[in-house]
């Protein structure tokens, strides 16, 4: 890692010793992904915990036919949960995950996430938070999916994009109905009629999301 990514390491990771973010840098690997590039796929072992340095990433799950579920989104200054977990378990993963954006993940080999959780105070908070964190948030899309009708999931979603990613959503209808496991069509008569709400604006190859909380 240059002198750049140890500005962005400080500063992604503010909560984390001096000393931690120095072995971070020294024994750690930088990896660079492109828009669309898979940094993780099912039945892959885990050999390295994921931080995320710049970028987004998109960690879902695919079934046999590749229809995805989305699980949360890996924003900069986070760490994957899922990903320690295989880690400190040895376990093949269970999740996919891909860049959203071009994206810098450092990976952590396995024995030294397991080291510094003894030896690093910060290290071993910032392993409970995210755990915490992906926990909650996935209580939330379980909550979605088991107590919400299909359009208040579909504003949940949107509203979910908002954050992570910003107001245009550069999806098709169709990319948008698999991920919530319904049809293009349904999708479409519910973005139409948010659009009648004001709640955003359906351009020919893309979706530009306004208030969503007044909806």
């Amino acid at each position: 890692m240059n002198a750049t990514h140890q500005y962005l390491l400080q500063k992604m990771f503010p909560q984390m010793e001096q000393p931690l973010l120095n072995e971070i840098m020294t024994q750690s690997t930088l990896k660079r992904l492109q828009e669309d590039e898979e940094a993780l796929h099912t039945g892959q072992f885990i050999r390295s915990t994921m931080l995320l340095l710049s970028g987004l990433l998109k960690i879902y799950r695919e079934d046999d036919e590749g229809n995805e579920f989305l699980m949360y989104y890996l924003e900069p200054g986070s760490g994957c949960a899922l990903s320690m977990m295989c880690t400190a378990r040895n376990e093949k993963s269970q999740i996919m995950a891909k860049a959203v954006l071009p994206s810098e993940l450092i990976l952590i080999p396995s024995h030294l996430s397991e080291l510094w959780l003894a030896k690093y105070k910060s290290w071993h908070s910032f392993v409970i938070s995210s755990y915490r964190q992906r926990f909650e948030e996935l209580l939330q899309t379980l909550d979605s999916i088991a107590f919400k009708a299909l359009d208040e999931r579909l504003l949940f979603y949107l509203k979910r994009h908002l954050q992570a990613i910003g107001p245009e959503v550069r999806l098709s209808h169709q990319q948008i109905a698999e991920e919530l496991n319904s049809s293009r069509e349904v999708i479409s008569r519910l973005l139409k009629k948010l659009e009648q709400k004001g709640a955003l604006t359906l351009h020919r190859s893309y979706i530009q999301l306004h208030d969503l909380s007044k909806v």
